[in-house]
């Protein structure tokens, strides 16, 4: 890259592997189900998930849609983390284009919704109310420093769905950092779960595109909403080429990531005037903010990071900050960053 960039990892270009596979990506036309680098992706990420099937989608926003839209219909409601990405950052899609309510409930500081009040929060059979369809979970949970949530939450969550009759859906957009940081398998991490979609350009590098995976069945109607909502795509093997790098070659490097993650946290961790919450980082992804006595804001100080090293930081707020390793970030970039901080908060 021809920067250093912390924002996150969307930010990630291919690396050089990947172009050169997009370059000679065997292509057919994916709407016919005759491409056969997309199978082929497909057939991968279905087999690493532990799932039947995969349905390769522009991202993973469109994934986490296509799976809702799916598992529900108009009129329907489902339970989901105040904090979830799919709730906060999908532009509200799944009420907008589904007609499906979100019913927010809090998260502990991992990502977790409370067992007890998912299984209150299960509507009765009433005409004058929703009906609960669905449970939506999260895995890494990004807004909690991209915690690795470890499956024994989502076996609770299973029983609650399998007592009610609902449906369980897991956003994995960073599910193999999430495997990786519990050094399991990532059809473990996702067993208990009907369908997940997880991001193949985030910490995996590819440009464009994720997976989602479930049932032949689930993945069968999938295609249909997928349709719907304007993903029919054609020689799309060039694209599914590098995601096949990324399942292949760049998932258990993101060990690398989290190692970077934890030394910049933990160099953040000792400069006054900043607060870390060091036990929930694990992954690649740290939230940090600034005590009260901090004479600058956060936008201003990251403004001047840019200005002092070249480096983009995100500001979440006017006090908090986020930070994203990934495959462009070197171990000499958590220094300079560390040390950028150290010369604005020292005055």
């Amino acid at each position: 890259m021809d920067r250093v960039d912390f924002r996150s990892d969307t930010v990630t270009w291919p690396t050089p592997t990947m172009r050169e596979a997009m370059a000679h990506a065997r292509v057919g036309d994916d709407v016919y189900g005759e491409d056969p680098t997309v199978n082929e992706l497909e057939a991968m990420a279905a087999e690493m998930t532990g799932k039947e099937a995969g349905l390769f989608v522009a991202s993973g926003t469109m994934g986490n849609l296509t799976a809702i839209l799916t598992h529900a219909a108009r009129g329907d409601e489902a339970i989901v983390g105040e904090d979830a990405h799919t709730f906060c950052w999908e532009a509200g899609g799944m009420a907008a284009l589904g007609g499906v309510t979100p019913r927010p409930l809090p998260t502990d500081r991992f990502g977790r919704m409370d067992l007890d009040r998912v299984e209150t929060a299960v509507r009765p059979d009433n005409p004058h109310l929703p009906r609960t369809k669905l449970i939506l979970t999260e895995n890494s949970y990004g807004a909690k420093n991209g915690y690795p949530i470890p499956p024994d939450y989502f076996a609770g969550l299973r029983e609650i769905a399998n007592q009610h009759g609902l449906r369980l859906h897991m956003d994995g957009a960073r599910l193999f950092n999430a495997a990786v940081a519990r050094n399991l398998p990532a059809s473990e991490i996702t067993r208990h779960v009907d369908s997940v979609s997880f991001c193949l350009s985030k910490g995996l590098c590819a440009p464009v595109g994720s997976v989602l995976c479930g049932s032949a069945d689930f993945i069968h109607q999938a295609r249909r909403i997928r349709k719907s909502l304007g993903g029919g795509m054609r020689q799309a093997g060039i694209l599914a080429a590098a995601g096949i790098i990324a399942l292949t070659e760049m998932v258990e490097r993101l060990a690398d990531d989290h190692a970077l993650a934890r030394r910049l946290a933990a160099g953040l961790a000792q400069i006054p005037g900043l607060m870390v919450d060091l036990e929930t980082v694990k992954s690649n992804i740290i939230y940090f903010g600034l005590s009260d006595g901090a004479p600058l804001s956060a936008p201003q100080i990251a403004d001047q990071i840019q200005q002092k090293t070249g480096i983009l930081l995100g500001a979440e707020s006017e006090r908090g900050f986020r930070a994203v390793t990934h495959y462009w970030i070197k171990q000499s970039d958590i220094q300079t960053l560390i040390s950028g901080f150290q010369s604005i908060l020292a005055g």
